[in-house]
């Protein structure tokens, strides 16, 4: 270790901590929990250890919210398993930008450390959005103003969005960015005509530097969102400042929408990314493997590559898959455990099913939009092939509880639950959704 280093992990008042102790808690935490696992990990500085708490430097924003949320409990349980004492890790961060990026409420959005440039693989399939992306997050407001990128789910339309956040953040540091979904610009418009908050609201979102709206075909039927929205687009608009949008379709295809937002949509650069190619989702998997500081033989790879053509999401669901077998496999993860973990065996029962096949069929079935079944709609005709979606998904996949809500627009584990028993019920007491069941499952396990 060079002096460099060391000198950098101590304070000015020379409390410090041992780095082979640093390096057993780091150790033990990929070793106890592989899949929260990452490479900028080998970038968390130790910077003090005092009255029992060890405190841990992060270098970035993202990096920062990531360890709060997600590392705080299996640090702090690392640190007391290597020391033998009752200690905490606390996570700080000295380069806290004077702007940021907020979602409503004006609270700080989450951003994912690993979803920057850096880590974005390029292909066939997505090339013109990510080149549009990486000149928008140096030039905001002059590249392509909006910029409206569209797809399926799980292809790396978020990835982008928050790629671009992070990038404009690094370069101008006093940005201020709204980041939110459609449904929360919706909700927030109609709360200000109820409490008579227009103003307050128009000044939030026109006096911006970036608005990033993720799913924006959820104005659709809308009128007076569409009103307020194309005045908001107006203003920031004619004052340079950058409008990103994201949707499931091109704006032409959004229905009822107003022929002005439309045209307005497409002032800039509309660009669409599709499925990845075989060659595509090889590089990322070794891109998402070696983010987590797994190593996979060409083999592996391949194989997953060949099994999964839906999406990046369901890709990256796979790799969970198998670190998390490997680690009960002692660490080997073969192409026999590849096999294993994705159900390859030749009876109809035990074949792979995503969740992206689930969503396919269950839309074509009932007529709806996946959209709508990711979406915040809890009409009958939405709420109930969304939770037979979630029914499904439990019995034929193994995603978790959690993972499953996070699919179906960021619900919580309760939800995924409930939407199982209630459609376990039904199966028990109305022939037609059993029989409705059994035609879904017939062609999941035979398409």
């Amino acid at each position: 270790m060079s002096s460099g280093r060391e000198t950098k992990m101590r304070t000015p008042e020379g409390a410090g901590i041992d780095l082979s102790l640093w390096e057993k808690i780091l150790n033990a935490v990929r070793s106890q929990h592989p899949s929260l696992n990452r490479l900028w990990f080998d970038q968390l500085v130790p910077c003090s250890f005092s009255n029992g708490v060890i405190q841990v430097q992060t270098q970035t924003p993202a990096q920062l919210s990531f360890c709060q949320t997600q590392c705080q409990q299996p640090f702090t349980q690392a640190a007391q398993a290597v020391t033998g004492r009752l200690v905490a890790v606390r996570f700080v961060c000295d380069n806290i930008p004077a702007g940021g990026v907020f979602n409503e409420g004006d609270q700080p959005h989450p951003l994912n450390p690993d979803y920057v440039f850096e880590n974005f693989v390029t292909g066939p399939c997505n090339r013109l959005p990510h080149a549009a992306s990486l000149a928008v997050a140096e030039q905001p407001g002059k590249a392509y103003n909006p910029l409206f990128i569209h797809g399926g789910v799980g292809l790396g339309k978020t990835h982008l969005l928050q790629a671009i956040c992070q990038k404009v953040l690094e370069r101008q540091g006093d940005a201020r960015i709204l980041y939110l979904s459609c449904d929360s610009f919706i909700n927030q418009f109609m709360s200000a005509i109820e409490s008579g908050d227009m103003n307050q609201f128009r000044y939030r979102y026109r006096q911006v530097d970036m608005l990033v709206i993720d799913d924006i075909h959820f104005l659709a039927g809308r009128d007076r969102t569409q009103e307020e929205f194309f005045h908001t687009f107006n203003t920031l608009y004619q004052n340079h400042k950058q409008i990103i949008l994201s949707a499931d379709c091109p704006p032409s295809e959004i229905p009822e929408l107003e022929e002005r937002l439309v045209s307005r949509f497409n002032w800039g650069l509309v660009a669409r990314i599709d499925k990845p190619c075989y060659e595509t989702r090889v590089a990322i998997l070794h891109k998402k493997a070696r983010i987590r500081g797994l190593h996979l033989n060409d083999d592996v790879v391949c194989y997953v590559a060949q099994k999964i053509d839906t999406n990046t999401r369901e890709l990256e669901g796979a790799i969970t898959k198998l670190q998390g077998m490997g680690m009960l496999n002692g660490g080997k993860i073969d192409l026999e455990l590849a096999k294993a973990a994705l159900g390859d065996n030749d009876t109809p029962e035990q074949k792979l099913i995503t969740i992206q096949q689930i969503l396919d069929i269950v839309t074509k079935f009932y007529n709806v939009r996946p959209a709508d079944l990711q979406g915040k709609k809890r009409h009958k005709s939405i709420a109930f092939p969304r939770q037979i979606c979630m029914f499904l998904a439990r019995k034929y996949t193994r995603y978790s509880l959690e993972e499953i809500g996070r699919y179906f627009g960021g619900r919580d584990h309760t939800t995924v639950l409930h939407a199982v028993r209630t459609v376990g019920d039904n199966i028990k007491t109305d022939k037609e959704v059993a029989s409705q069941i059994a035609q879904l499952e017939s062609q999941l396990t035979n398409s």
